[in-house]
C-alpha cells in the first residue's frame, strides 16, 4: 500500500480562471447560489478578474454556453447554477434531464471540470432550503468541487 499513489483534496491551484454559468430562471433561488459561489471562490483566493459569470435564460441552456466555454480553452472549470422546480407538467423532467446530460457530455468532450450546481427539487421551499437555509448552500459546494476538479486535473496532467 505504501506504493499506492493517492491523489484527493489537493490545495487550490494558483492561476486557476472559471467560469459560472447562472440560470435567470428561478431567479431569487440562484442569485443565493451565485453569491454562495462567488463569496467562496473569493474567500479560497480566486481573485474577481480570474471568474466570468454568464447569465443565461433557463437552465436547459446552460449546457450550450458551457460548451462554448470549454471549446474555448479559456477556463479550468465551468460551474452551472441553475433551480429547476418541480410543477404540474413533466416540463419538469425534460428540463433537468436534459440539463444534466449536457452538462455531463460537455465535461466528457472536453475533459474539462463542469460542476452541476443545478438544484432539481419539487417545491420552493427545498429550493430555499438548499440555496443558503438550512441544507446549506449548494453553489458554495459548487464553487469547492470546482476548485478541488482543476487542483485534480492540474495534478494529473495533459
Amino acid at each position: 500500500m505504501a506504493d499506492i499513489q493517492i491523489i484527493e483534496e489537493p490545495e487550490v491551484s494558483p492561476g486557476s480562471r472559471l467560469a459560472v454559468v447562472a440560470s435567470r430562471y428561478n431567479r431569487a433561488v440562484v442569485d443565493r447560489l451565485l453569491d454562495g459561489c462567488l463569496e467562496t471562490l473569493a474567500d479560497k483566493g480566486i481573485p474577481a478578474s480570474a471568474v466570468t459569470v454568464i447569465r443565461t435564460p433557463g437552465a436547459f441552456e446552460l449546457p450550450v454556453v458551457a460548451k462554448r466555454l470549454a471549446a474555448g480553452g479559456e477556463v479550468d472549470a465551468v460551474i452551472a447554477l441553475g433551480a429547476v422546480i418541480r410543477g404540474e407538467t413533466p416540463h419538469f423532467d425534460y428540463v433537468a434531464g436534459e440539463c444534466a446530460r449536457g452538462l455531463a457530455a460537455v465535461a466528457v468532450e472536453h475533459a474539462l471540470p463542469v460542476i452541476y450546481g443545478v438544484l432539481t427539487v419539487d417545491s420552493e421551499e427545498q429550493a430555499r432550503a438548499r440555496a443558503g437555509g438550512g441544507h446549506g448552500n449548494k453553489g458554495t459546494e459548487a464553487a469547492l468541487t470546482a476548485l478541488e476538479m482543476i487542483a485534480i486535473m492540474h495534478k494529473l496532467g495533459p
